[in-house]
This record gives structure tokens, sequence and C-alpha cells, in this order.
């Protein structure tokens, strides 16, 4: 079992039940079980700034995935909860980041680990600091 982290986020819809169905889809798989879970927060949108605030959480969780297996599990559940990608940064009904896992870096077509804006980012830092201080911690000394 390895061990990651990820971002989730929504602002339209119902934002806190979209979170909470999209962690309780990614527990129940069987290649993942969630960990640990931060509260929900709000915060501004951040690089479009014209749309609804966002709800924002992180989770932890041990998964038998690689990260890229995790990864398409985690863009599968955005797309089954009906998550269409009109524009970047843009409003959402679920987002689903991989912001670590282990501590693997790399650098694919597909995947950056770690996530490459998380240590800029207060609305992944602030939960992830919840949960995993040292991970987060790690992600802003690797600057």
């Amino acid at each position: 079992m390895a061990q990651a982290w990820l971002s989730l986020g929504a602002n339209i819809g119902d934002p806190s039940a979209q979170l909470t169905e999209a962690v309780r889809r990614l527990d129940a798989s069987h290649e993942i079980t969630v960990t640990t879970r931060s509260a929900i927060i709000r915060t501004k949108a951040w690089g479009k700034t014209d749309q609804p605030d966002f709800a924002n959480m992180a989770i932890g969780i041990d998964t038998t995935l690689s990260p890229i297996d995790l990864l398409h599990a985690c863009l599968d559940i955005e797309r089954d909860m009906g998550r269409v990608r009109h524009e970047v940064w843009g409003p959402r009904l679920i987002d689903i980041d991989v912001i670590a896992y282990e501590r693997v870096e790399m650098d694919s077509a597909k995947l950056t680990l770690p996530h490459r804006f998380a240590h800029e980012r207060d609305f992944v830092l602030a939960p992830l600091r919840e949960i995993a201080p040292d991970v987060a911690d790690w992600l802003v000394s690797r600057v």
C-alpha cells in the first residue's frame, strides 16, 4: 500500500454534498481506502475569480494503485459525477487532484508529482496541514 494525498474542491451545485459523495466513491473503490479527511473550508476562487467561492478539503488515502492509475480513478469519479471541463480554473461540480503520492517525484505528460502548484495555493495547503502537516511542509520546502 502507498499513501497519497488528494485535494478536492467544488463551487457549483451543492459543493459540500459533492465533496462528501466524491470521498464516498473514492473509499468505495477496492484499491483505495480513505484514512483521514480534513474539514471543508470555503475559499475565494483562484485563477479565474469571477465565479462562486469554493468548498475545499483534503484527504489521505492508502492505495494499491500506481500514481497514474490513481489519477485515472479520480478523473473517472469526476466524470461519473458530471464534471465537464469547459475552461481552465472555471466553475466545477467536483475537482479531485493528486497532490502527493508517497514522496514520489515525477513529471509526465499526464501527471506531475508533487502537484506543481500545491505549495502556492492556500486552499490546498490549509486542509492538508490539518491532516498531514509533514506533507504540507515538504511541499513548501521543495520550492
